[in-house]
This record gives C-alpha cells, structure tokens and sequence, in this order.
C-alpha cells in the first residue's frame, strides 16, 4: 500500500464529521456496479441517511467503523466490524460494506483495510467473522487471499445496482 494511506478507527466523536465523504465513496461504489445493498440511481440523501445511521452504530458501540485516508486525510476507503450479535454469539462479528473508491482500487487499500478489521475484531473479543459478497466479483479473490473460508453461494440473493440478480457467495474466518 501507499505509504501515504492510513487506515484507522473512526471514534464516536468525530464519527459525524465523515458523513459526506463516507457518502462519496458509497455512491462511488454504487454507480461503479458494486452490490453493496443500494440500487441505481442513489441518492446522495440516501447515502447520507446511510451513513448517519452508521454513524448511531458507532455511537452506541454496536459496530466499529474504519476508513482508508490519504495524506490529505481524504477518505478513499472503508470497512465496518458488526460486533453487536445475538447473545448467544458474542465472539462473532460481521465484516460489512467494505468500499474502496474506484480512483484508489488496486493500490492494496482492501487488504490493509481487512487486515485492520481482523485487528479491530480480535481487540473487541471476536474470534468469527463472516461477511458476504457477490459471487464472481474480485472481492472473492481478496477475501481468499486474506485467509477467508468459502461458505457457500446462495443464487439470486440480492440484486445488482442495475435491478439484475446476482448470487452470493458467504465467508468466515477464524481469528486466532
């Protein structure tokens, strides 16, 4: 990775003040064709009030958000660790919305970012990850290389931003 990106932990008191550019690289990624839960064509609204109910997460230590900056300290990319789970799974996170701005990809940004939520996860007490992404997508080889288990694949799980169906293939990982 550059050695000018920082990954790092965004704390509940600042968490506001990255709303819009968490917003950019969402609708980045969504008009980029990721399918990451949003449809074409996204409003920045809807990003925003995305967000701004992440942001309420982070508050109330449901989830932990991290983001890839640039030494501008403008944001490029992200990753969230759900750690609020049933109570009979308190040693499992779910990794969630990890984006990377189309402008930053192959810069090795992911990887560090996932390596940073295995990190975070172990620190809060989880020893399982799962996460999901869609099948066929360069995610998969990311996720694989990053020590992750193939699940499964579930076909026409959800939709691509276009409104067209895609299957998705499910992942876990033992911390250690």
């Amino acid at each position: 990775m550059n050695e000018n990106i920082t990954v790092r932990r965004v704390g509940a008191n600042e968490a506001s003040g990255y709303v819009e550019a968490l917003a950019d690289v969402l609708i980045d990624c969504v008009e980029g064709g990721a399918s990451i839960s949003f449809l074409l064509p996204i409003s920045r609204a809807t990003a925003i009030e995305f967000w701004t109910r992440v942001m309420q997460g982070v508050a109330r230590d449901e989830r932990i958000l991290l983001v890839a900056e640039n030494a501008e300290g403008h944001v490029l990319g992200t990753v969230q660790i759900v750690t609020d789970q049933p109570e009979n799974q308190p040693h499992r996170a779910d990794i969630a919305k990890m984006l990377v701005a189309r402008r930053a990809r192959r810069r090795g940004i992911a990887q560090h970012l996932l390596i940073a939520a295995d990190e975070a996860a172990r620190a809060a007490g989880k020893s399982v990850l799962v996460l999901d992404t869609v099948t066929g997508g360069d995610a998969e080889r990311l996720y694989e290389r990053a020590g992750w288990q193939r699940v499964g694949v579930v076909p026409n799980y959800a939709l691509m931003p276009d409104g067209t169906l895609c299957g998705t293939t499910f992942f876990h990982k033992q911390l250690a």
